[in-house]
């Protein structure tokens, strides 16, 4: 399989590749883990502390008031831009895996989405998504669902693991992330905070203006610029932190195999579906530079339609295709 990895004193990912077999077939029964050692019992609550705040403040979508359509439409698009082109795209497949290359303004463009779903920086996200392909569903894994549901999906953000915070955590994962002075910023200071309270203030000024332009009351602006706010930033970060979430776990315990991997990754169609592609994990950890995660036919990839788009105009390149010489079988 591919094994996506930063190697220290190396800047550029390496890959060790062998061809996994095509098959239907279910794995061994996986056994139970443990969380990685270097997990303490000690409460995060720079995180846990936003995930509480952010799922309240979404419950505000309940408020009448509040309601609009728009707001509704907002957390699907939302879904689409920030999550699938931000995470998806940028975090993901562009810059974890290196599937695709653009231009630096384009990069930085995406990357500012992701920073968007509050998810982290670039670089602490990639970091951390390349630590647990090396070492998938064993013991160093950061979120293994093997070790509970809950851990897979969230549990192991809650607590603090220690070597998150080492140099040597950030050399040996995400040495050539960091030496991009953007994304360098961007890790300091929790200045990815204050880039995402800010999308959030646009919204609601912008749903502000809006409304008071239709309606030609202030309180009209008031209530449109609170519905964006709730249902286009609150509803829409918690929502797509859930089904990324679900990659993590979800996707490591039920669905289908395209793919014989050393791991328990398994294509999911809910949330294939709902992730604009990212739910196809076995591919992906079969081939995780490809830039299309979807390999069969009926394997819906949204997020990979956009990198086709951006290599037809000539913006994407080196895009690294679901070929038979690049997927080996």
């Amino acid at each position: 399989m591919l094994d996506s990895t930063n190697i220290p004193g190396d800047n550029s990912i390496t890959e060790t590749v062998t061809d996994p077999p095509t098959a239907e077939a279910e794995p061994s029964t996986p056994t139970r883990l443990n969380p990685p050692t270097t997990v303490t019992r000690e409460f995060f609550w720079a995180y846990s502390g936003g995930f509480i705040a952010l799922h309240l403040l979404a419950l505000l979508a309940f408020v009448p008031w509040l309601f609009s359509w728009t707001g509704v439409v907002s957390v699907f698009v939302g879904n689409y831009v920030f999550g699938s082109l931000g995470i998806n795209l940028a975090y993901h497949r562009l810059l974890t895996h290196r599937g695709l290359t653009v231009p630096k303004w384009l990069e930085h463009t995406l990357a500012i989405l992701g920073v968007c779903c509050l998810q982290d920086a670039p670089a602490r996200w990639i970091a951390i998504h390349r630590m647990h392909h090396q070492h998938s569903d064993q013991q160093p894994d950061p979120h293994s669902p093997l070790v509970t549901f809950f851990w897979g999906h969230m549990g192991w953000l809650v607590y603090q693991n220690k070597y998150f915070g080492t140099a040597d955590f950030y050399d040996r994962y995400a040495r050539d992330i960091l030496k991009d002075p953007f994304y360098y910023r961007l890790e300091r200071n929790f200045m990815h905070w204050w880039v995402y309270l800010a999308h959030a203030v646009l919204f609601y000024l912008a749903g502000a203006g809006v409304g008071w332009w239709m309606t030609g009351e202030l309180s009209g602006g008031i209530q449109f610029g609170l519905s964006l706010l709730v249902w286009g930033v609150f509803v829409r970060t918690v929502y797509v932190w859930h089904i990324t979430w679900a990659v993590n776990s979800v996707t490591h315990l039920w669905g289908y195999r395209n793919y014989e991997v050393s791991d328990s990754s398994r294509n999911n169609w809910i949330i294939g579906l709902t992730n604009n592609g990212e739910g196809w994990h076995n591919n992906h950890h079969a081939f995780p530079r490809c830039a299309a995660h979807g390999h069969k036919w009926w394997e819906l990839d949204l997020t990979y339609t956009f990198v086709l788009l951006l290599e037809k105009i000539g913006i994407a390149k080196n895009v690294v295709h679901p070929t038979r010489e690049n997927l080996k079988v």
